[in-house]
């Protein structure tokens, strides 16, 4: 079983995610349908952003090329695209892997 997927709360675990399309008028043949995909990829998916962005950060504050005010710009970024990405919180099993919007928050590694 895939590690990142082991992080998946139970509930959600052989579930699926259904994109309706908002016009069904034009569902059937040729026409827009429903995209399923399995929580447990869309779930992968997400815990590679969320680990995408903790290395950016690492990155970011690490740089000796960047100027202070230009990291502090990147890191208000970055906690941003956190914040966006807090809708999801609910499919994590533990809340120590959830998103967190306060860089204070979040683990270094």
């Amino acid at each position: 079983k895939d590690t990142l997927v082991e992080g998946l709360a139970t509930r959600w675990q052989k579930g699926t995610l259904v994109m309706q399309p908002a016009d069904r008028q034009f569902t059937g043949r040729g026409g827009l349908q429903p995209k399923e995909v399995p929580l447990e990829t869309f779930f992968h998916k997400i815990v590679m952003i969320r680990n995408n962005l903790r290395v950016l950060e690492q990155k970011v504050n690490a740089s000796d090329k960047l100027s202070e005010a230009d990291k502090f710009d990147l890191q208000q970024y970055i906690t941003r695209c956190y914040g966006s990405l807090t809708t999801f919180n609910v499919l994590f099993k533990n809340k120590d892997d959830q998103f967190q919007t306060s860089a204070v928050d979040r683990p270094t590694s």
